[in-house]
């Protein structure tokens, strides 16, 4: 991976983890870090289990193949939706525990 591969990679994860906020009602913890960390964790995370969920059941809908330089778009936002609600969870179980 080069250097303009990795910018455009960390301005996608930047993007779908901004919709991830917008979808889940909760704040990102760390700020711009934080969401950069959770922009490129939901990646991984929503193109592991789009290939795991494609294998097992054999997904073909057309929207979930929807990429900008190789970044699947739709499973990269429901990943950072996810891990961002389980993150907050996590968070939120910690303070009042």
């Amino acid at each position: 991976m080069n250097i303009p591969q990795l910018v455009i990679r960390l301005l996608i994860a930047i993007v779908c983890a901004g919709l991830a906020d917008l979808l889940v009602p909760r704040r990102v913890p760390g700020g711009l870090a934080g969401l950069v960390l959770l922009g490129l964790a939901g990646i991984w995370f929503g193109e592991w289990s789009f290939a795991l969920l494609k294998q097992e059941f054999g997904l073909s809908f057309a929207f979930l193949y929807w990429q900008i330089q190789g970044v699947l778009i739709v499973p990269a936002v429901i990943g950072c939706a996810i891990l961002l609600y389980v993150v907050t969870a996590f968070i939120q179980w910690a303070r009042y525990s």
